[in-house]
Formats: C-alpha cells, sequence, structure tokens
C-alpha cells in the first residue's frame, strides 16, 4: 500500500493509486453492498424535494443573514482516493484576502449565524445527496475529508488509507461517537473508528447509525 504524497505532476490524476482498485463489493458480501446501494437510492430521491425547499428558502434568507451563493463545493477524497466535488450549502463568509483558507480560528470566525444553525442541525449536508445520487457517496460510510488534508492523513494517520475501500458517508460511527475532526488526534480515532465500521458494516449497523444521527442533528452534539 502506498501512503506517500504525490508529486505535483501525478496529482491532476483523477484517482489517487493509495490502494488497489477496489470498492465496497470487494470487501462485503455482494447481498448486503446491493442492499446498502438501494437504500442509499431510496433515501437520495427521497431527499430532492427536501434539499430543493432548503435552496429556495436559502435563496431569500442569503442576501441578508449570508451574502452569497447557496451552495458551496469543495474537493474531497473518495473510494479509491478519487478526487470529487462535494456539495454542501454554504455557511461562510468568503475569506479576506491574504488569510489562509483553513486556519481554524479563521474559520470559526467566518461561519454565519445563519451558517451555524444549518450546521448544528445538520441541515447544511442535505446537499450531499446529490453525491450519493452520483455513487460517490454512500449515506453512512467514512467522512471523506478534503482532498489535500486526507492526502497528509494518508502519510501521518496509521492506516488512514485503508478507509478508502469504501465509499464515504454522509454520517458514520466516527461521527456518531466522535464528533468533529480538528487535530490529528482527532483525526486517529476517526480514523480507527472508520476501520471498526468497515469491518463490522451491516444493516443493522447503518440504521443504528442514522437512528443516532437523527439525535444529533436534534440535540447538534459535535457540530462546528
Amino acid at each position: 500500500m502506498r501512503l506517500d504524497i504525490l508529486s505535483p505532476a501525478t496529482k491532476s490524476a483523477a484517482r489517487v493509486p493509495y490502494l488497489p482498485e477496489a470498492s465496497s463489493m470487494d470487501i462485503w458480501p455482494r447481498a448486503f453492498a446491493a442492499a446498502k446501494r438501494g437504500t442509499d437510492l431510496a433515501f437520495a430521491i427521497t431527499a430532492l424535494p427536501l434539499i430543493g425547499l432548503v435552496a429556495g428558502g436559502l435563496l431569500i434568507l442569503n442576501p441578508v443573514f449570508n451574502p452569497g451563493p447557496v451552495f458551496f463545493i469543495q474537493e474531497r477524497m473518495g473510494l479509491g482516493g478519487r478526487r470529487f466535488r462535494v456539495w454542501k450549502f454554504r455557511t461562510m463568509r468568503r475569506a479576506p484576502a491574504g488569510i489562509r483558507r483553513f486556519d481554524s480560528p479563521v474559520e470559526a470566525d467566518r461561519i454565519t449565524a445563519l451558517g451555524a444553525g444549518l450546521r448544528r442541525s445538520r441541515i447544511d449536508e442535505l446537499p450531499n445527496f446529490l453525491n450519493v445520487l452520483r455513487g460517490e457517496m454512500s449515506l453512512v460510510g467514512p467522512r471523506p475529508d478534503m482532498f489535500e488534508h486526507a492526502e497528509t492523513y494518508c502519510r501521518l494517520v496509521p492506516r488512514y488509507a485503508e478507509r478508502l475501500r469504501v465509499r464515504p458517508g454522509i454520517t458514520g460511527l466516527a461521527q456518531v461517537r466522535g464528533g468533529y475532526a480538528d487535530t490529528l488526534e482527532a483525526v486517529r480515532r476517526k480514523a480507527r473508528l472508520d476501520l471498526v465500521y468497515v469491518r463490522m458494516a451491516s444493516l443493522r449497523v447503518d440504521l443504528a447509525i442514522i437512528r443516532s444521527t437523527v439525535w444529533i442533528m436534534a440535540t447538534g452534539f459535535g457540530a462546528k
């Protein structure tokens, strides 16, 4: 398994070869993988009207409370190390010129009051279902990290790259057990929980994670 950071000449490839070509169909029983994908599609199709409703509301509210685009798009690392673009509802103001984009204190300062409410309820993640429809994500699985961050984690966090053997998820065991991961130690803990999920995944486990996620959406646990 390769865990090295790619050279600049290689970074533009559609897939990053940290792992051999693999998918959840290769490591999980085919019946479970097929049922999981069917469940993903059912949830995603059901979520489409809600995404449209929230987007319409934000078109009205954003000019006053959070000026700018409705959606935020960011490149993440997905199945097999592939680069894909994740969709979310935007919750932050634009970064000022000359400020590092991913500096944590600055990130917190840029979250608007409306954006904080979207994050606390996890409504900002609803457009992820568009990625589910495209087959880039699953409802339950390891949460995908920003591509450049994931490259670093593959090098620094033991077995982090093994998470890439399955589709990333909107929610997952690490999210319901560990909350937001904003330090390297927290990422290590997240990776360990993700590997537990990969090893123990089943429809019963997925349903338990979904139930926990509903509770988290109601309480705002781990939001940031």
